[in-house]
Parts: structure tokens; sequence; C-alpha cells
């Protein structure tokens, strides 16, 4: 009996944040093993698509001294998860938006400091990549199911579609997570996962392979 063909589609910034509330290390490996665990044994992973941004990088200025600061992040590691068996890394862009306070009142009531904020970055185009794959992936027949991990509403109208055309919609839910029910509701087939943990190697590719 043939396997159920499975393309996995992973939103890097809610797994990030979820694996870091976790205090899990956020690395290629890590994302490597939650996309093995996303598919079922009766399923074949097709491919693994992970959405993300490079950190930020560039210079702006202090909210309070006015001074210039640079931001400086490597992409390497996105480099690294893209040269990976079954990968490929759709990149959106991390735009800068200002600063916001630590805490309110902002400074604790003494002389505010360029400490007493926090940068503020926001993802663009990532949403609409997903849903660019998820229609093309529906129009291919490549697959018969897509699992989707994330849980922003604006993948809606995406899945809506891929489902109308056919494909079933694996929703990933995380471990201490909190569904979000208007996502899941057009979902054909919630899934929960467990954080990988110590000893786990399986590869996307079913081959025996250490993944540290």
């Amino acid at each position: 009996m043939s396997k159920t063909r499975i393309a996995v589609l992973i939103d890097g910034g809610y797994l990030r944040k979820s694996a870091e509330r976790a205090r899990y290390r956020y690395n290629p490996n890590f994302i490597e093993k939650i996309a093995v665990l996303c598919a079922s044994l009766d399923e074949e992973l097709y491919r693994v698509l992970y959405y993300d941004c490079a950190p930020f990088s560039g210079k702006v200025t202090l909210p309070v001294s006015g001074e210039t600061t640079e931001f400086a992040g490597s992409d390497k590691w996105l480099h690294d998860l893209g040269r990976r068996k079954l990968f490929a890394v759709r990149r959106g862009v991390l735009k800068f938006r200002g600063w916001r306070p630590n805490s309110i009142p902002i400074g604790g009531g003494s002389g505010l400091q360029d400490s007493d904020f926090s940068p503020v970055f926001e993802q663009k185009g990532v949403d609409m990549r997903i849903g660019l794959d998820i229609a093309t992936l529906a129009a291919s027949r490549s697959v018969s199911r897509v699992a989707v991990l994330g849980a922003d509403t604006d993948l809606i109208p995406a899945m809506k579609h891929g489902r109308i055309q056919g494909l079933q919609i694996v929703g990933i839910l995380l471990p201490n997570g909190k569904p979000n029910w208007e996502f899941m509701a057009h979902v054909d087939i919630p899934r929960a996962i467990r954080w990988p943990q110590h000893g786990d190697y399986s590869t996307p590719t079913g081959d025996a392979g250490h993944l540290p």
C-alpha cells in the first residue's frame, strides 16, 4: 500500500516563539527534527518548506540619546537549513518598526535611557509565500496533504483554496500551545506533536542519521 504524500510548511516566526517559550535552542537541527515529527509513519514526506526572515541588519537611531546603533544579524543558519535534504527556504523581509517601552510607567519614574526600550521588528511577505505555495501544491497535484505549522488567520483563504482543490490540510498543534480555533476550523486533520527529545535521529528522507 502506497503512502500518502505530504508537504510540511513551517512558519518560522511562529515556531521560534513557541520553541523559545519552551526553552529550546532554535537552530537548523531543531527545525529539522520538528519537520520530521509533522509527518506520520503512513505518510511520505515530499518536501519541507520553511518560511522566515534573516535577522535584521542595518543602522537605526536610538530612542532617547539619538545616537546610532547597528544591528548585524547573520543568515548563515538559513543557508545551512536550505542545504538539507528535502528542505527549501522561502525568505520574507524583516522591517524595523521603531521602539517600545519595556515597562509602564516608562523608566520607573527616573530619567529615561535607551535601555528602557526594545526594538520592534515586523515580518513581511511570509504569509503571502505560504499561500502561494499551498496554491501551487494544489494545482500541481504533487501531494495529497499539506501540513501547516502556524496559526496566522491570514492563511485561511489559501487553506480554503487548497481544500477546494482537493488537498487535505493538516494543522500542527505544538505542546502546551493554545490552538487558534478560527484557524483550526479550516483544517481537515488536527495533529498534535511533541517536542523533540534527545536521541531523535530520524531524517526527512527516512535514512538513519544523527541530528545532534
